[in-house]
């Protein structure tokens, strides 16, 4: 193995302190950021309780902190579950939209719309919708009672392809909802309230832990099923447990934010190219990098056409594609 897998204590402490200090400046500077613009010394009296301007205050905890913080969230639960997926099918392209997971909640989100149900129905059918996508692919994907990696992809694939044409042919029914759809499919945030964000945050937060627990056996993993179960890894319950694990978090993510990609792809590797390929930095550094490349491309998307705003799912592939090839380029010596 190289020499990224012996790393000290002492520089991973950092190097996580470090991506932990940076998602805070980006919070922070976020949070100046939109069409009423807002001081550092005024921010700072908001956040401290100070400050007697009640349209700044609502705007501080009521708008912005509420969509940071969902982004942060989102990002971050898109990232690490791109990284695990990865990870344990040992495959590059692995990602939660990818698998189909991102799918079944579009499809429980645009049946929602169709119906003519709240937002709140939309978020449950949304989650149901990526709930009944895990089994399927989960039940699919399995040979001789473990998961198979390429049986996984390919039928994620396939469930994924299914389920689009579905959504196209919904599409075609909507009406008053149509925008709505479309946003939801594109990636929307604007939707964001102080409750249901903070529940989505602790899910995102406590799953993310927990497979950063497990980062180290996913190294072993990497050296193939067979001499990671020699070492006496359970190859076959990491696999599934992870799997479950990550669905569960894509599903609530997606349940509020709509359809997201790209993050969950770029992310994980942009992360391996800078930090190596040790599991134990990469699966947690894919948590902060993703919530602050979110966090940076919905302020943008919220900024860039003020009051109007862009689907922030089109700014992450606006961003993350160009960054993403310059990225391959340099690490491969590739001439395009």
């Amino acid at each position: 193995m190289e020499k990224s897998l012996g790393m000290k204590p002492k520089r991973y402490i950092v190097k996580i302190l470090s991506l932990f200090s940076l998602l805070i400046i980006t919070v922070f500077l976020a949070l100046l950021i939109g069409s009423e613009s807002i001081g550092a010394s005024e921010l700072a009296g908001i956040i401290l309780g100070k400050s007697n301007d009640s349209i700044l205050n609502s705007i501080v905890f009521d708008i912005r902190l509420p969509r940071i913080t969902l982004a942060l969230a989102v990002g971050g639960g898109l990232s690490i579950a791109g990284a695990v997926f990865q990870a344990t099918l040992m495959n590059p392209l692995a990602e939660p939209y990818i698998l189909g997971i991102s799918s079944g909640g579009a499809f429980g989100a645009v049946l929602s719309f169709l119906l003519g149900l709240s937002f709140f129905s939309t978020q449950l059918f949304a989650f149901a919708g990526t709930l009944s996508v895990v089994f399927i692919v989960f039940f699919l994907g399995r040979r001789f009672g473990e998961l198979e990696p390429n049986t996984l992809l390919l039928s994620g694939v396939m469930v994924g392809a299914f389920l689009s044409a579905v959504i196209l042919v919904m599409i075609t029914l909507l009406n008053e909802s149509l925008r709505s759809a479309v946003f939801w499919l594109m990636g929307n945030l604007s939707l964001a309230n102080r409750t249901d964000v903070y529940y989505i945050l602790i899910a995102s937060i406590a799953i993310s832990v927990f497979l950063s627990l497990n980062s180290n056996k996913y190294n072993l993993l990497s050296l193939g099923t067979e001499s990671a179960s020699t070492l006496g890894l359970e190859t076959k319950r990491l696999k599934n447990v992870t799997y479950i694990a990550a669905s569960l978090l894509t599903g609530t993510v997606v349940s509020v934010s709509g359809i997201i990609g790209f993050i969950g792809l770029i992310v994980p590797h942009f992360c391996r190219m800078v930090f190596g390929i040790d599991n134990r930095i990469v699966v947690p550094a894919s948590f902060f990098t993703g919530a602050i490349f979110l966090i940076i491309a919905d302020t943008i998307a919220r900024t860039i056409i003020s009051p109007a705003e862009l689907p922030v799912g089109a700014i992450t592939a606006i961003l993350g594609a160009p960054v993403f090839v310059y990225l391959l380029r340099k690490r491969f010596n590739v001439s395009i």
